[in-house]
């Protein structure tokens, strides 16, 4: 696995890593979106043969980088479940038991629809729209939200799940997720692999880094 990849922002230092995810350093957090845990249960309830390796993996890349980062807080930027509860959401629920200083906090994505009691008894605190950290505000989707303003503030936004087309030899063209840097915004990668990709629109200025393989790589 390559080392993370250092990008600044406004003063800051985040750490891009080949797993999906971001280390911000000064805050001590790891930032994520879109782990959807649960689809692939959610699946075979509904009699499609998806195997729980999927969500094992997940929770192996997970576990990784607590270990490597060792961060105080993990921040989900919405879709951190899938669906309704599951036998995969009893497994989490003992997962989260071996981390229990670990500061959790999701703002909610549409997928997000488990029941209150269940994110207090799991210890993750919940925002609805927003939240806001300093200078940064983390949101799920890139909408106006009542009453909010991102004057000065860099936004930190999932939902999409971003992807890259690449061209190769012969004319073949490859899809891979990616980190989307705009002046105002960063769309993080889907966390989950059992996800698919939306080609994004870059502006000159953007700054995309795809995941290809165990790389992070500035196109």
């Amino acid at each position: 696995m390559q080392p993370p990849v250092k990008h600044i922002i406004a003063g800051n230092t985040f750490w891009l890593s080949a797993h999906r995810a971001v280390y911000w350093e000064e805050d001590r957090s790891l930032i994520v979106a879109d782990l959807h845990l649960g689809k692939s249960g959610h699946f075979r309830k509904s009699g499609i043969g998806i195997p729980q390796t999927v969500f094992k993996e997940d929770m192996l890349r997970l576990v990784n980088l607590l270990q490597f980062f060792k961060p105080a807080r993990l921040i989900v930027v919405g879709d951190m479940f899938h669906s309704h509860a599951n036998k995969e959401m009893d497994l989490f629920s003992r997962w989260r038991n071996d981390f229990p200083n670990l500061q959790v906090q999701l703002v909610k994505g549409n997928h997000d629809i488990l029941n209150p009691g269940w994110y207090t008894a799991t210890g993750i605190e919940v925002h609805h729209e927003t939240l806001e950290i300093g200078g940064f505000v983390f949101r799920h989707e890139d909408e106006p939200v009542v009453g909010k303003t991102l004057a000065g503030k860099y936004l930190f936004t999932g939902h999409i799940h971003p992807g890259v087309r690449v061209s190769g030899p012969g004319k073949q063209k490859l899809s891979f997720p990616c980190f989307h840097f705009s002046h105002r915004s960063c769309i993080l990668p889907a966390f989950s692999r059992f996800t698919g990709l939306v080609s994004i629109h870059r502006n000159r200025t953007d700054k995309i880094f795809a995941i290809v393989e165990d790389k992070v790589l500035l196109l």
